[in-house]
């Protein structure tokens, strides 16, 4: 089932995509054994565009194949970073403020309880695949910086220039205009002549500032895997690192309850354990989209004595060991939406704005 689909209310098991939560019979053997076991083998990405759902169709091939959950989550989350036009993952995401790209990763497997990560990484497309490494080969979570570099080279990693064209001209026009006193920009005898915009309005491509993204899964044998990847905050100070490569914060994985990803305002995430924090909520009975609205108000209720008005961006994502998922926002101009991929088909995912504007 290629086509494209959003429905306000998918909130149930992943196997009901009609209204009324009609039963679509299954189309393959792995569905007749998954279901045999109980078990209901999906991908999720927090992308909803079209390199989202690229990558939700390769991540399924591998799991419609019998594979694991992990091997699943690194090929989805590769498409993602390797696509130049994507300006918030990998190759093409937007860099600091030095003009550098910097990337930040975590991965985890539910399975055997190990984690990677890796921050302020540079000059490798695929984050995600170091992190895994860093998994699956040493005895530690996270390397940073050179030492990640110096890890990725050893493992073979080619170093290429991560700052396209089109991500070093958004760059440029925001040193433009980061200051009225600086000498970036027109010269100052025509700037009165111009009409001064905000650098989005020039990109309305851009899909991201804040940049990241999530892939979970469950394979036929009920494992879970998960991974968050991101080039980070727009424009950020050089090594800035946010949630992404912290276990806990931009991703957690529970084998026997489920799984969790942030994207967002990284400090606000690590401040709140989100992803740990939603995990903790599945495992006492919430529905994943009840945990990642219970993560959103949770954050809020840190900063409502500080700045009663402040609701930070951030986008949860969840599921659980049952195929069920969550998707949700703080306020927000749209529905939040994820891309899922079933023995059903693609799946273009409404969540929940968890305060509407009124």
């Amino acid at each position: 089932m290629k086509d494209q689909i959003s429905r306000r209310n998918f909130v149930g098991r992943t196997i009901g995509l009609s209204a009324g939560a009609v039963m679509i019979p299954a189309i393959s053997a792995l569905a007749d054994q998954a279901r045999g076991n109980g078990i209901t083998p999906l991908i999720i990405t927090s992308h909803s565009n079209q390199t989202g759902q690229n990558a939700m169709e390769a991540g399924w091939e591998i799991l419609a194949g019998g594979g694991s959950a992990v091997d699943a989550v690194e090929k989805a989350a590769n498409i993602i970073e390797v696509d130049p036009e994507d300006t918030s993952v990998g190759y093409g995401g937007l860099p600091n403020e030095r003009g550098v790209v910097q990337l930040d990763s975590s991965f985890m497997d539910g399975k055997t309880y190990s984690a990677g990560a890796v921050g302020c990484l540079e000059n490798i497309k695929t984050p995600a695949s170091v992190a895994r490494l860093v998994m699956q080969h040493t005895d530690h979570v996270l390397l940073v910086g050179v030492g990640a570099l110096e890890f990725a080279r050893a493992w073979g990693f080619r170093e290429e220039d991560l700052l396209t064209e089109k991500a070093r001209k958004i760059w440029l026009r925001w040193k433009e205009e980061l200051s009225p006193s600086d000498d970036w920009g027109v010269p100052e005898h025509l700037q009165n002549l111009m009409k001064k915009e905000a650098y989005w309005h020039d990109f309305p491509d851009i899909e991201h500032h804040y940049g990241t993204t999530n892939v979970l899964a469950i394979d036929k044998n009920g494992d879970i895997a998960g991974c968050t990847t991101t080039s980070g905050l727009s424009f950020k100070l050089n090594g800035r690192v946010g949630d992404s490569p912290i276990i806990g914060a931009g991703l957690y994985v529970d084998n026997e309850v489920g799984a969790a990803g942030a994207t967002g305002r990284g400090e606000d995430v690590i401040k709140s354990c989100a992803s740990y924090y939603m995990v903790l909520k599945m495992k006492e009975g919430r529905s994943p989209q009840q945990a990642c609205e219970d993560a959103l108000h949770m954050i809020i209720d840190r900063y409502k004595k500080v700045n009663p008005g402040f609701y930070p961006s951030e986008k949860f994502v969840a599921i659980n060991k049952s195929g069920e998922i969550g998707c949700a926002t703080m306020k927000g101009k749209g529905i939040p939406q994820m891309s899922v991929r079933t023995v059903n088909g693609y799946l273009r995912h409404d969540g929940a704005i968890a305060y509407p504007d009124k």
